[in-house]
């Protein structure tokens, strides 16, 4: 149970540090926040709990495959800020841009091999 605690402790306090610095300081925030921290952390959990490497390296590259439709928040939430769309509006068409380019990339990462 400690295990756990500890886990998410580490993981929420990355989650305020970089909101804290945020208001700061956008630019190094964006810094830290690019870093797949999230990612990091999933694979320091697994080694620790014993994972086999091969299980790391296989959760390593099927997240590079799914960086990629994430992307589009980044793209669209931005843009559509900046055209004056209000920000709940926004963020909602630009979490179901990446969900439908999710959608749309999963069948094709099957039908090229990629198994996910």
């Amino acid at each position: 149970m400690f295990y756990y605690a500890l886990k998410v402790i580490i993981s929420a306090l990355l989650i305020v540090a970089i909101s804290e610095i945020a208001k700061r300081s956008t630019g190094f925030a964006a810094l830290i926040a690019s870093i797949p921290i999230t990612s990091l952390l999933a694979f320091v959990w697994l080694q620790v709990e014993g994972s086999p490497s091969e299980r790391i390296a296989e959760l390593s590259g099927q997240i590079f495959w799914l960086v990629l439709p994430s992307l589009v928040l980044f793209l669209a939430l931005p843009f559509l800020l900046k055209q004056g769309v209000n920000f709940w509006i926004s963020l909602a068409i630009s979490v179901a841009a990446t969900a439908g380019c999710y959608l749309a990339l999963l069948p094709l990462l099957r039908r090229v091999g990629v198994n996910l």
